[in-house]
């Protein structure tokens, strides 16, 4: 019988060396922003049971939920009406848990479940993967890793004001300067609702608009007049959507289009997102933010999620044709849905992998990030490596990653080897630098030699970090 050829699942991948350090780095920048702002690192179990999971994504996040079957004989319940009821009716008695879909919903389940023990406001961040059944393509994996930043307890817009300022910190530092951080309010898009006189549903809307960017206004239409609106409302819908000018015009003209449109300023929709945007507008104007120009008030974002209820975000990275690569949101009702209402929380999450795959298209990647080993000792013999053993001790010590060839072989195959992993030094004590008790040090982007005593070799390559 022949050998089965090894494969993994689509939309998934392996990660070598290189990579695993190019992500660690993406990792290292995020984890340290998060904690510069005051959030503590959380992790919650790879599994949840379906029941916490569905319901909160909508329909169409329901869907791609990944089920794990029961453990078992997964089966053994089943009648024949339960097979012809079909896939939904059955699932309760074959699937009770499910990989996580996000690390919000999760948050929240444990919030609930640890609200004794508690100091609220509660800052956390995670990273972690997560897993959707989703068709693979660019950009869109069916496992991929989310950092997640919450913070729950507080109905403060100062929380929406420095997730713009970590998103921006975060961006910058990672050298992609080139990205739009959008901001909307679920409640400007209810007043929108309201203006266009009630016709059809919300969430119609809703859905619609959030596909705006990928099917054009003709679709966003299409869809829309199927669903109940007329072309008056559609008319009117996207006169506020073509709204101008930067984020303070923006709100300016909405509130004179919201008017205009009969929308009262009193009603429990009214007016708040807009004055919740105006409030987020000052907290930033206090701190010094100077970034306008990567801020935008896009009265089209939607966030498909059911369950945001406040201020929203997505990022676009500009010079890269990919999707968002962050979104986020206030969610006054999540917590609920586990038996503790009233607990407003917000909070937003990057995508590493798609951050991964813009910093490589830029090539931004610092060249150091990859490389692990710094120095590589050559190995000329047993002789030699009992000489060079202790070296290799220091160097570690001194905090410089090194190794040994464990093989006496040619130095030009030592030499490759340090080339193809990326090694920029290769050390060398000969049985003529042996008895002068000096080294031989390569540099090998340049070729330069340097003949140095140890003591030297320990400061040149900490330097050189």
């Amino acid at each position: 019988m022949s050998a089965q050829k090894p494969s993994i699942p689509r939309g998934t991948r392996d990660f070598g060396p290189a990579v695993v350090a190019r992500r660690t780095y993406i990792f290292g920048v995020i984890r340290r922003v998060f904690e510069k702002f005051g959030y503590a690192p959380l992790e919650t179990p790879t599994l949840e049971n379906l029941s916490v999971l569905t319901g909160k994504y909508g329909e169409e996040g329901d869907q791609l939920l990944f089920k794990v079957l029961n453990s078992g004989d997964f089966a053994q319940d089943l009648t024949a009406e339960d097979l012809a009821a079909g896939s939904r009716k059955m699932l309760p008695k074959i699937a009770e848990k499910g990989l996580r879909y996000d690390l919000t919903v999760p948050f929240a389940r444990y919030v609930v479940m640890n609200r004794g023990t508690l100091t609220f406001p509660f800052k956390r961040y995670q990273i972690q993967p997560v897993w959707r059944a989703d068709r693979p393509q660019r950009g869109r994996y069916r496992e991929f890793y989310q950092c997640d930043a919450d913070v729950v307890g507080t109905d403060s817009l100062l929380c929406e004001a420095e997730i713009v300022l970590m998103m921006s910190e975060v961006l910058n530092t990672l050298g992609l300067t080139e990205h739009t951080i959008k901001i909307n309010h679920r409640r400007v898009l209810g007043s929108i609702y309201q203006a266009l006189g009630g016709e059809g549903t919300e969430t119609d809307l809703f859905v619609a608009i959030d596909k705006l960017d990928k099917i054009g206004r003709e679709g966003v239409e299409k869809e829309l007049l199927e669903r109940g609106f007329s072309a008056a409302a559609l008319e009117r819908l996207f006169d506020l959507l073509a709204v101008g000018g930067d984020f303070a015009g923006k709100l300016e003209r909405l509130v004179a289009g919201f008017a205009e449109a009969g929308v009262e300023p009193d009603t429990p929709e009214g007016y708040r997102g807009l004055q919740d945007l105006t409030r987020v507008l000052e907290y930033l104007r206090s701190f010094g933010f100077e970034q306008w120009q990567n801020l935008e008030f896009d009265v089209t974002l939607a966030r498909g999620l059911s369950y945001y209820t406040g201020c929203i975000f997505e990022i676009k990275i500009n010079n890269v044709n990919m999707g968002s690569v962050s979104g986020g949101g206030r969610y006054d009702n999540l917590t609920g849905a586990f038996g503790l209402p009233g607990v407003s929380g917000v909070g937003f999450s990057f995508g590493v992998d798609r951050l991964y795959d813009c910093l490589e298209e830029l090539n931004l990647f610092p060249a150091a990030v990859a490389t692990t080993t710094r120095c590589l000792l050559a190995n000329f013999g047993a002789e030699s490596e009992a000489a060079v053993l202790p070296v290799l001790r220091q160097l570690r010590e001194a905090g410089i990653p090194s190794e040994l060839y464990p093989e006496a072989k040619k130095l030009g195959v030592q030499f490759k080897y340090a080339d193809a992993k990326g090694i920029p030094y290769v050390l060398l004590q000969g049985p003529e630098e042996r008895a002068a008790g000096q080294f031989k040090l390569k540099t090998l982007s340049t070729g330069q030699e340097q003949v140095l005593s140890l003591e030297e070799v320990l400061a040149e390559l900490k330097n050189s970090k």
